[in-house]
């Protein structure tokens, strides 16, 4: 006869998805996915980080970032894909930890279970004739040792080691407020970069920044209203081995248009606070001051150009583009703080501090983009369509003077990146980093175990139990004998 299996019906389909979603195995492999699909958004550039970078791939290679923008390749982290990871490890882990809490907080509140009928099964048995009172030593002992006891027809069961569970499951709530940090920060936290010149002001409005993100519901409305102006900068480095010692920046805060200015002192580990808003001094570097003329001699651009460090000595580099004189004209340049040659003969900085700044340039005249409507880095030239026109190596107050026209290196003031960072979810992730490393350590380094004493007849019997094959239990019922008065 053939028998019929009956249906598993829509409420029992959704128990059973339900069970398997809220599986360890699921949540493991889920946290495995995270990872390998967080692994594009380090190998591609993300439009939120470098839109510059995501524009030359769409002029190089129109096919691939076609494909990369169908599977939101270049917002990864934003894209539906990673969302639906991130939501699924989330309820997983709920869905996992919690229910076993409940269970491990009920286990941890009863009784251990009362002593087996034959301990001689159990591990490390061991019996031998006694004086009748060893039972108010070993409940003695077991006090002593923090053991829970159950006490029963002549016989005390003990138990220990429950922090074991209480760390695992720490550890697994503990990776639930490091997610939830991570999503609140990534929701309602911003973050930005701005590099300002000494002697320059930084107002917190998003078109002041070098780079912006915000998060999802961030609302540009709730930037909180400060001003910096960047009255010094000093870095002070070891003559020796060149390495940096101390950073400072002085600086005049307004914290609102009608708040009275205030002088503050920034470091490194020392960063300027507003609400929950901080401003971080991250790094530094130097701006030329230059001074560009056309063949006639009217200005075309005059003020500081900020060039990016290329090692740890600031050897920097950057560019000056220069539109609005005919024909355009557009500077590759590096700045040596402090001058020397290279071995093959170039320029090279010997020391962070500019005791003998010097700035190498190459002159180019032609077109330099800037009216085709694409996205540009102030950091770069693209010189194919341009025409070299010379090479020059300047001192301050120095000029490269040209067909063209003429360059003037002034000077040069230090620059410092100012990060602007509000993350509503960091302190969770914190205390979440924290909770599941000790969880850790009290899973790993606590063991589980239950040791019986039965005494009748004058006779005493010993033997305990390892949860999870946990080693020293042996130890420990050989001492639980000998205070017994066991004969060695």
């Amino acid at each position: 006869m053939k028998e019929t299996v009956p249906e598993i019906g829509t409420v029992g389909l959704l128990r059973f998805a339900w069970r398997q979603l809220t599986s360890m195995r699921t949540a493991l492999v889920l946290l495995m996915m995270l990872g390998v699909a967080a692994i594009p958004g380090s190998l591609i550039p993300q439009r939120t980080q470098n839109p510059v970078a995501v524009s030359d791939v769409f002029i190089n290679s129109p096919t691939k970032a076609l494909w990369y923008e169908r599977f939101s390749l270049f917002d990864v982290y934003a894209s539906p894909w990673f969302s639906a990871i991130y939501i699924l490890l989330f309820v997983s882990l709920i869905g996992c930890v919690l229910p076993r809490a409940f269970e491990h907080y009920k286990a941890s509140r009863a009784l251990p279970p009362v002593t087996p009928k034959n301990l001689s099964r159990m591990e490390f048995h061991s019996e031998w004739k006694g004086d009748g009172d060893e039972l108010e030593i070993a409940r003695q002992w077991f006090k002593k040792n923090r053991f829970r006891v159950r006490e029963l027809d002549g016989s005390i069961s003990a138990e220990k080691g429950f922090t074991r569970e209480t760390g695992n499951l720490f550890f697994h709530l503990a990776l639930v407020l490091i997610l939830i940090g991570v999503s609140l920060g990534s929701l309602f936290g911003m973050r930005g970069d701005a590099i300002v010149n000494v002697g320059e002001r930084f107002i917190n409005t998003p078109t002041t920044y070098d780079s912006l993100s915000f998060g999802k519901l961030f609302n540009e409305k709730t930037l909180p209203p400060f001003s910096i102006e960047v009255d010094k900068f000093v870095g002070k480095y070891d003559p020796v081995t060149n390495a940096p010692l101390d950073y400072t920046m002085w600086v005049t805060v307004k914290s609102g248009p009608d708040a009275t200015p205030e002088k503050k002192v920034v470091k490194v580990n020392s960063p300027l606070t507003f609400g929950s808003t901080r401003v971080y001094l991250q790094a530094n570097g130097y701006s030329p001051i230059v001074t560009v003329r056309d063949a006639v001699g009217n200005v075309g651009y005059q003020g500081p150009v900020p060039f990016l460090p290329q090692d740890s000595n600031l050897s920097s580099t950057g560019v000056i583009k220069v539109p609005d004189v005919t024909p355009q004209l557009g500077f590759v340049g590096s700045f040596f703080p402090t001058i020397g040659r290279a071995n093959g003969g170039g320029g090279v900085s010997v020391f962070p501090e500019a005791l003998d700044p010097r700035l190498f340039l190459a002159a180019w005249t032609g077109d330099l983009g800037l009216d085709n409507g694409r996205p540009q880095s102030v950091y770069r030239i693209n010189t194919d369509v341009m025409k070299q026109i010379g090479l020059k190596s300047l001192s301050p107050g120095e000029t490269y003077t040209f067909a063209e026209g003429s360059i003037t290196f002034e000077t040069y003031v230090p620059w410092v990146n100012l990060q602007v960072v509000r993350d509503p979810g960091k302190s969770y992730a914190l205390v979440g980093g924290i909770v599941a490393i000790l969880g850790l350590l009290a899973s790993l380094f606590t063991r589980r175990r239950r040791i019986w004493v039965s005494v009748s007849k004058k006779k005493v019997e010993v033997a305990g139990l390892a949860k999870n094959a946990a080693p020293g239990l042996e130890l420990e019922i050989a001492q639980l004998a000998k205070a017994l008065g066991r004969a060695e």
